[in-house]
């Protein structure tokens, strides 16, 4: 049996306590990976790490930069607040440590940009969890498309709202209540991601209008209605919202409507059908979920970790991801300038002016 790999978890409260008990115990516990150090700066939250997977207390640090120094480890667990994704991405890069972190990338494309940079430049590898893509609903669709069964698909249609408009509401405390994209940087990532799966291709260009509602105790935009233009020529419109009266395909219930030469396939609240009126009379036909052991954050450690031992390249590594930053970022630039974006153009340009000098 190949020895385990070790890790440094940073981030055990909030989501924190999700990766521990359901993404990193399992394995620990199947003999692939072994914990090295947990971090968090509240101590508290160290107990859920200690509960999960079993590490002792003199492996627990509430200072990040002590636990990078003092451990030897072979990769990095980020879950922590995007704002701070660099400090920690900086630390794991100094030591050599490989990368697994919790979306977004970062809280602003320039961010991103450096991330990457450093990443690539070590040499080191890097995946980002934007783990809805990875549900079994969304799985699904993605296999009937890439089936050939229903012909290529020409543009789609995606809906996800909720009712998040009181304080607290969506997570605990009300981090995202103080962010000023909330909606576009913290949920409609994951969903910038699906359209990019779905599609088969990276975006082109983007269209977006955000606002907040008059109701609404968000401080920054909690509604959006997005157009994008992926490179192969299909089109989607999506609309997100965090302040609807009744919530609307919520967290994995989403709508995604794609319509292909053969039929439309429709998923909505994890039912996915195959609808077509071109016999002369509407067929509908259910779609049966696929099966698999794990699914979203579980299933992409694993392939992280398969990654690290000689395996495939993850479909999340940094390199896809950071096409996903840039349309998340495009579309708040196009928010805010209310113009059409050119995604890639926009890519490039952040790239050139975010390239740390070569003694960082």
């Amino acid at each position: 049996m190949e020895k385990p790999l070790r890790f440094i978890h940073v981030g055990t409260g909030g989501f924190g306590r999700y990766w521990c008990h359901e993404v990193l115990a399992p394995l620990v516990h199947a003999g692939k990976a072994a914990p090295a150090a947990a971090v968090d700066i509240n101590p508290e939250n160290l107990a859920n790490a200690r509960e999960a997977y079993g590490i002792p207390p003199e492996r627990c640090y509430t200072d990040p930069e002590k636990a990078f120094e003092e451990v030897e480890a072979d990769f990095a667990v980020i879950v922590v607040p995007s704002d701070h994704h660099e400090a920690i991405v900086d630390r794991a890069v100094a030591r050599g440590l490989h990368i697994l972190c919790e979306k977004p990338l970062a809280d602003t494309m320039a961010a991103a940009c450096r991330i990457y940079h450093k990443v690539e430049r070590a040499g080191l590898k890097m995946a980002v969890t934007t783990s809805h893509r990875f549900d079994q609903d969304k799985q699904t669709l993605l296999a009937a498309l890439r089936s050939g069964r229903y012909g290529p698909a020409h543009y789609i249609v995606g809906r996800n709202t909720w009712n998040c408009r009181k304080r607290g509401a969506w997570g605990r405390g009300s981090r995202y209540y103080q962010k000023p994209d909330p909606l576009l940087t913290e949920a409609t990532v994951h969903h910038f991601d699906i359209m990019r799966a779905l599609a088969g291709s990276n975006a082109r260009y983007v269209l977006c209008r955000s606002w907040n509602a008059p109701w609404s105790e968000f401080e920054g935009d909690s509604s959006a209605l997005v157009f994008v233009e992926m490179l192969n020529g299909v089109k989607v419109f999506y609309e997100g919202s965090m302040t609807n009266a009744a919530g609307l395909n919520t967290w994995g219930e989403d709508y995604w409507r794609v319509e292909c030469q053969k039929a439309t396939l429709e998923l909505d609240g994890r039912r996915l059908r195959a609808l077509s009126d071109l016999g002369g009379e509407r067929q509908a036909q259910d779609i049966p979920l696929l099966e698999r052991p794990a699914w979203m954050n579980p299933w992409l450690a694993e392939m992280f970790l398969e990654w690290l031992a000689g395996g495939p390249k993850p479909p999340n590594s940094l390199d896809d991801h950071i096409q996903c930053a840039a349309l998340l970022f495009a579309a708040v630039e196009s928010a805010h300038s209310q113009i059409l974006v050119d995604v890639q153009r926009f890519l490039a340009i952040n790239l050139a002016a975010n390239k740390p000098p070569v003694d960082q």
